[in-house]
């Protein structure tokens, strides 16, 4: 493996990393869909809304960094996904606009609109915000229309465009391939699933502890049984891939070889998702410790379900109107001085997670109790 598919592969594993931590803290927004479900009065709404408040800037700055890291080390797929699917990504960004907005003036002197309007917001952001997400990202092992010309792209002429989008829905036609809308569906599950064990561990407050237990047991089970169809749904799926000459062709099975052909990955993947079974066991008995089970296991799945699409000479972005327009993290990364740049910048992100982990547990060194919003601190 030469210098430039080595940083290529090391920054897609980046990538994945970011992909699988912005998974595991939408726990935030399945919080934010349980804020009437589990908050019966308005004492205990804004006792949720106190615990969710003070980990909502880490979601959304998780999601820029995402989005950011993409546009650094694969322009080309940033260019063509969010300059062409700009329906869902607008959308996606008008939910966490109104996240912010909600967070900020919810119980601001004086608030004219009244502070259930902007717990109608932080609900809209829980429910949309996983779901479009998670429709989005389907698109990466399922496909999207759009083409490429890479002669534009060489500067050797062409179109006036490198890449564009061809259907006229933006993007949102990808609801109508169910493989698409089951991931969203099961991304929705499992932010309620880690929001009932986040709650559970951060409230101090009986009530609301066995409510999220309630809640979580049901929840956890329909997303156990909709991952596993996906999942098998998606090993069993064709997949794009490039050849040695770097035609790309259709390879049955495409996902299930990459398991096979990558053990470690598919460890990564056991390992996960036996840690968020385990999670699920220890709710189910009211545990204030599955959060942190179901978060690791989470981040393993998901970061290894990623490598599983970009890794092996697969097809990250397949496109469903020209086959040879297909995205590889070979085709449509940046130049090897600017991956090699950003590698040596990339050093400062165990400084950034360490202080990220020190910030989470000085906010949560005792768990919320109801005596604290009538304290005068700080109110979401």
């Amino acid at each position: 493996m030469d210098t430039l598919s080595l940083l290529q592969h090391y920054w897609w594993f980046l990538i994945a990393l970011l992909g699988a931590l912005l998974v595991f803290l939408m726990f935030v927004q399945g919080g934010q869909a349980l804020l009437y479900d589990l908050g019966r009065t308005e004492e205990e709404r804004n006792l949720m809304a106190n615990s969710l408040g003070r980990k909502w800037e880490l979601t959304f700055t998780t999601l820029v960094t995402f989005g950011g890291a993409f546009f650094a080390s694969f322009p080309l797929f940033y260019s063509t996904s969010f300059g062409g699917a700009t329906y869902v990504w607008m959308a996606i960004l008008f939910c966490f606009v109104l996240q912010a907005v909600a967070y900020e003036y919810r119980r601001k002197p004086a608030n004219v609109f009244g502070e259930k309007t902007f717990n109608i917001f932080l609900m809209i952001n829980g429910i949309l915000g996983p779901l479009l997400i998670g429709t989005a990202v389907g698109t990466l092992f399922t496909g999207a229309e759009f083409t490429v010309d890479r002669l534009n792209l060489a500067g050797e002429g062409g179109a006036a465009v490198i890449s564009q989008w061809t259907s006229p829905w933006h993007g949102l036609e990808a609801v109508a391939n169910w493989r698409n809308v089951l991931l969203g569906v099961c991304i929705t599950l499992l932010a309620l699933t880690l929001a009932a064990q986040y709650l559970m561990n951060d409230i101090a407050d009986e009530t609301l502890r066995q409510r999220a237990a309630r809640r979580m047991r049901q929840v956890s089970v329909a997303f156990v049984i909709l991952f596993v169809v996906w999942l098998v749904a998606l090993l069993l799926a064709d997949g794009a891939t490039a050849d040695a000459a770097g035609v790309i062709v259709l390879e049955p099975y495409k996902y299930l070889h990459n398991l096979l052909e990558l053990p470690y990955v598919a460890v990564t993947l056991i390992v996960g998702v036996v840690a968020v079974l385990w999670s699920i066991r220890l709710g189910w008995n009211g545990s204030r410790r599955a959060i942190w089970f179901g978060g690791a296991g989470s981040i393993l799945a998901v970061l290894s379900l990623l490598l599983l699409a970009g890794w092996n000479q697969t097809a990250y972005y397949p496109s469903l109107s020209d086959l040879q327009s297909s995205l590889t993290i070979a085709n449509s990364s940046s130049s090897l001085f600017t991956l090699r740049v950003m590698a040596w910048v990339s050093l400062f992100i165990p400084v950034v997670v360490a202080y990220v982990w020190y910030v989470w547990r000085a906010l949560n060194r005792r768990p919320l109790t109801r005596e604290e919003l009538h304290e005068g601190g700080p109110q979401y």
